[in-house]
């Protein structure tokens, strides 16, 4: 029994880390390619009149990778997506957390127990493919999160570049690739907010996975006293 359950913490782990890589770089670069993006659409539109630089094309590819994966990992370092109400609320987490005050001789876990404890059932029994699903889910919602945020303080750049022009002489008519490009940014910044699915996405992930734990009640019982009778870590 004890074999069976190691060459299943090993299947699982092995599938598990691939999926959990590869859904991280897509967090990092692609919120990071679009801030790029939108950089270059921005210098186009408005700095080139300002800052003379006109790298070569190898140069020019450098800098916006360069710039894509720098603001790429600044956005994933200060995880302000998982600041939210979205995705602070109704985690799976706070499920053992309450199931843990419902059963005698348990002791009360707190945020960080709790999680701990989650990541322990996620690794070890939920199957392989609810894996997939939680990285996905999770990785749209950190992605649109970021793509909102982009658009928001390049519509404001994109406005204020325009209002800075005009007090400066300059008419709407001079400013055409600046006026294509703010009235976009501010649709796409709006549409995001409209049409916000990601939030609502990330709940559903989370209900999902608080069934599947219910659906298992035996194993997280069982699992929640296994935590009671373990040593306490070393400091």
């Amino acid at each position: 029994m004890a074999r069976e359950q190691i060459s299943k913490t090993i299947v699982t782990a092995q599938s598990f880390m691939p999926s959990f890589g590869r859904y991280e770089w897509v967090r990092i670069f692609v919120p990071g390619f679009f801030f790029a993006l939108l950089l270059e659409l921005f210098f186009a539109a408005f700095l080139t009149r300002y800052v003379l630089f006109a790298p070569g094309p190898l140069l020019h590819v450098l800098v916006f990778l360069g710039v894509a994966l720098t603001a790429g990992l600044t956005m994933y370092a200060k995880e302000t997506p998982k600041r939210r109400r979205a995705f602070q609320e109704n985690q799976p987490s706070q499920y053992l957390s309450a199931k843990a005050r419902t059963m005698k001789s348990i002791e009360l876990l707190d945020d960080t127990e709790a999680r701990r404890l989650y990541f322990y059932i996620l690794n070890n029994h939920i199957p392989p493919i609810f894996h997939e699903k939680i990285f996905f889910f999770g990785t749209v919602y950190h992605i649109m999160v970021q793509i909102r945020r982009t658009s928001f303080w390049y519509a404001v750049a994109g406005t204020l570049a325009v209002l800075f022009q005009l007090s400066s002489g300059m008419t709407l008519a001079d400013q055409q690739p600046l006026m294509v490009f703010t009235p976009v940014i501010w649709i796409l910044y709006v549409l995001n907010i409209r049409y916000n699915k990601a939030d609502r996405q990330m709940q559903e992930n989370y209900q999902d996975q608080i069934f599947w734990l219910q659906m298992n009640n035996d194993l997280v019982e069982s699992t929640l006293r296994k935590r009671q009778a373990a040593p306490p870590p070393e400091p």
